[in-house]
């Protein structure tokens, strides 16, 4: 089987980048949502573990980010005389919180509330990266270049903050679990243009 970036088990469908291309309105719009819900996520680790230094220090230029990509998508579509449609329901990211272990000890809870936001990023890194290959729009290829850049460097901060409150073995068990799964997510999904994930 085909190996993605970032350890990811299945790639992208390559049809995927073209059925974008033909939905550039929507896709941009989910784009928005999900650097909004990246943002807001980051805050709510940043209050859950506020005991948390490195933590809290790690992720709160990490919320600026993250709200400054939203805008930036935002602008985009603007620019572009595109609207900003209304916020979907994520299938993806909510097949992934269905795999999250509940009701069990804190130290498990924490663990994967961090390695879903870290699947979240390497995948969206993924996608990012086939935009940037893909698209026929020469802007929007180096648009959605600098934001795969900026995803790889967050997917590897959520890895580093497990590692540090977490045992080692603990964390690349785990890890190993949630790429299995996320695989199986991905091939039950249909392919659809309108959303990054």
């Amino acid at each position: 089987m085909e190996k993605t970036v970032l350890g990811l088990q299945l790639p992208t469908d390559p049809r995927w980048v073209n059925l974008a291309e033909m939905s550039l309105e929507e896709i941009l719009t989910d784009h928005a949502y999900c650097e909004q819900k990246a943002a807001t996520s980051c805050i709510s680790l940043i209050q859950r573990y506020s005991t948390k230094e490195k933590l809290v220090t790690e992720l709160a230029p990490i919320v600026t980010e993250e709200w400054g990509h939203f805008r930036l998508v935002l602008a985009e579509l603007q620019k572009r005389g595109l609207k900003l449609g209304r916020q979907r329901k994520d299938a993806y990211v909510n097949a992934l919180m269905d795999f999250q272990i509940k009701g069990g000890p804190e130290q498990e809870t924490m663990l994967d509330r961090l390695l879903i936001f870290a699947l979240i990023e390497a995948r969206s890194c993924e996608r990012f990266k086939r935009l940037s290959e893909g698209l026929d729009d020469d802007y929007l290829r180096q648009f959605y270049r600098r934001f795969m850049e900026s995803e790889a460097g967050h997917y590897t901060l959520f890895i580093d903050l497990a590692l540090t409150y977490i045992p080692e073995e603990m964390v690349r068990k785990r890890w190993k679990q949630w790429l299995a799964y996320e695989a199986t997510v991905m091939e039950t999904l249909e392919v659809r243009g309108d959303r990054i994930h």
